[in-house]
């Protein structure tokens, strides 16, 4: 499997003007406000979401200034969203880094992903970018209804598989396809190719959430995320919902009894887990993965050829293969 830092190559320099200018924008007066920042570029992770929106832009079209700033609009708004989960799960670490609520508790926490939020709105109104807001609006519009939705079912004993991928489409795909239908536009794009990229981002998107679902049922990963969290949290994903829908009544009562109750018992965890695998909920979840990765493969076949296209298919590749 190719590292990413392999797959973005063609795009080295630009990506490097982006992180120069993410960091310049970021600034502050305000000296705690620079120190939380300082410690989250410090931490962040493959910063995914504007790799995305660049290389659209150069699959399309031609990096501009405005693709800088949309990429710096979506990765704002992707930390804020992740601050903010983890203050509201009361979660202590991230990606094996002390979370900014563990560290400066969660007032700042919440204020400094409020502060992000503010920034990048007045980037996009300063210049104009009123195409970028609409989208990313959207975007975190669908992020929030996704949240509520995975915490109004949490509670149901019943949950149908169309709700969990419609929870997905909000929570993570939603974001991917802003990436990516901003990278287009931003780069000139017809609005038919900006939405041709725009559901690029959604299938890979939803490859990439169910791969991290995947995860969670896997003791000795690398991603930095605790085996097991879901579950612990009571969120019912892929795998899991495979098993509840092929199981009777009464085994179905007692695999939610674990997840209300009995969450954190190792025990108990071992022995659902092991269910998943035996029943094949994890064989069943690679195969939907695998199933949109073909689908986001097949939308790039009506973009014109060239190393940025090709860089696309492979961070569809790597999104099947990721260890992290």
């Amino acid at each position: 499997m190719s590292d990413l830092k392999d797959i973005t190559k063609p795009l080295d320099a630009e990506i490097e003007q982006f992180r120069n200018y993410f960091k310049s924008i970021v600034k502050s007066e305000v000296r705690l406000l620079n120190v939380v920042t300082a410690y989250v570029l410090k931490t962040k992770g493959k910063q995914l979401r504007p790799l995305l929106v660049l290389f659209s832009a150069a699959a399309t079209g031609k990096i501009s200034e405005k693709t800088y700033r949309a990429a710096s609009l979506i990765e704002m708004l992707h930390t804020a969203t992740l601050i903010h989960d983890d203050v509201v799960d009361e979660s202590d670490k991230r990606r094996g880094f002390f979370s900014l609520n563990a560290l400066w508790k969660n007032k700042a926490a919440v204020l400094f992903g409020d502060y992000l939020l503010s920034r990048g709105l007045l980037i996009a109104l300063e210049n104009k970018d009123h195409d970028m807001l609409e989208i990313a609006s959207g975007a975190a519009k669908s992020m929030s209804e996704g949240e509520l939705l995975q915490l109004e079912n949490s509670r149901k004993i019943n949950i149908e598989e169309a709700v969990y991928f419609d929870i997905i489409k909000f929570k993570t795909a939603s974001l991917f396809s802003a990436c990516c239908a901003c990278g287009a536009l931003s780069a000139g794009a017809s609005p038919d190719i900006a939405k041709k990229m725009a559901d690029f981002g959604e299938n890979l998107g939803m490859a990439f959430q169910i791969k991290d679902d995947i995860f969670d049922y896997q003791q000795y990963n690398n991603t930095g995320k605790p085996f097991s969290n879901d579950i612990k949290e009571k969120k019912i994903t892929l795998p899991l919902l495979y098993l509840l829908n092929n199981s009777s009544f009464i085994e179905k009562r007692k695999y939610y009894n674990i997840i209300r109750k009995k969450n954190k018992d190792p025990e108990m965890i071992k022995e659902l887990f092991t269910k998943v695998y035996e029943c094949g909920g994890i064989a069943y979840a690679e195969n939907k993965l695998m199933s949109y990765c073909v689908k986001a493969e097949e939308i790039l076949n009506h973009i014109q050829d060239s190393e940025y296209k090709e860089s696309l298919k492979k961070i569809i590749r790597f999104s099947i293969e990721r260890t992290k």
